[in-house]
């Protein structure tokens, strides 16, 4: 048996496609979407995730605007720059690009970021919302996961569901967002007791716990559901062999770049037990950046209504 790929570059052209008259609609009318993005430094990876939500905003004719503080900048001295976001009726989205700096209170530059502009769906007032399921912005990834299983047609209510992690980011609202569809969830973590025996269970399992290929044969339950979360950076050559020994353009990028990525499962063990299941990179990855551009056009749509 082999895993049916969920292709998450197919799923988020769609979502996007599907936002392009909504964004035409609020134009014409009085203005387009407007999302700013904070990214304090020059992590590589940051900088890399910010310029593909920028890029892919200037696509749809949503208006970016970039805020790029120096390392250096103190907490107080990044919330007088958003400070000025939040109370601009111009500005429908803040995305806050994590992780900040070690030396910014995160928590209190976050406080800044009221519920009505919260793009990334973090604050604890979209948290909450989700909580008792009411209408907020949802985190992205997890958003973008429910998204792909509802657009895929793959049933969801009165099955069980594993998540392994438990972030505010996927873990947490994931295993929310599940709930409210009906699914019977497990949430696993660091401390689980029988990890694999756990995960075995799952008709959905869900691997968010950011360990490369940590979750192997002994943890899927053939004819799964395996939605892979999971971005390691792999340069050990022997562990790339031992991991994409059946994939020779795999192998063969890693020869000439040096690195290459894999998710939170083993990769054969995924593709073989699976019914369906997610490929790292091309995934989730694309879900994200596509939630994020739908919940900048649904706030965009509320602050414009009337």
């Amino acid at each position: 048996m082999s895993g049916v790929v969920l292709d998450g570059k197919k799923i988020n052209r769609e979502i996007l496609d599907e936002l392009r008259p909504r964004i035409s609609a609020l134009t014409a009318k009085k203005r387009p979407p407007a999302l700013a993005v904070v990214l304090v430094g020059n992590d590589p990876a940051s900088q890399i995730y910010v310029r593909s939500k920028v890029k892919t905003s200037h696509e749809l004719g949503i208006r970016g605007i970039e805020i790029t503080p120096p390392e250096t900048t103190t907490t107080d001295e990044l919330v007088q720059q958003i400070e000025p976001l939040a109370k601009d009726p111009n500005v429908d989205g803040i995305l806050v690009q994590m992780p900040l700096p070690k030396h910014i209170d995160a928590e209190r530059v976050m406080s800044y970021v009221d519920a009505s502009r919260d793009v990334d769906g973090f604050g604890v007032q979209s948290l909450g919302a989700l909580v008792q399921n009411r209408p907020a912005p949802r985190a992205c990834t997890p958003a973008g996961i429910l998204q792909m299983l509802k657009r895929y047609k793959l049933p969801i209510a009165g099955k069980h569901a594993v998540v392994v992690g438990r972030s505010d980011i996927v873990g947490k609202p994931m295993a929310l967002l599940l709930l409210h569809e009906n699914a019977t969830v497990t949430i696993c973590h660091s401390r689980t007791q029988n990890l694999a025996e756990e995960c075995r269970r799952a008709d959905i399992l869900v691997a968010a716990i950011g360990r490369a290929a940590m979750l192997t044969a002994d943890f899927i339950k053939p004819g799964a559901v395996v939605i892979d979360v999971g971005m390691n950076r792999l340069t050990d050559k022997a562990e790339v062999q031992r991991l994409f020994a059946g994939d020779p353009a795999r192998l063969a990028a890693f020869g000439k770049n040096g690195t290459t990525v894999v998710g939170d499962v083993d990769p054969k063990a995924m593709k073989e037990l699976s019914s369906y299941y997610t490929p790292v990179p091309g995934g989730v990855g694309p879900l994200t950046i596509a939630m994020l551009m739908a919940n900048t056009v649904e706030l965009a749509e509320r602050h414009l209504a009337g």
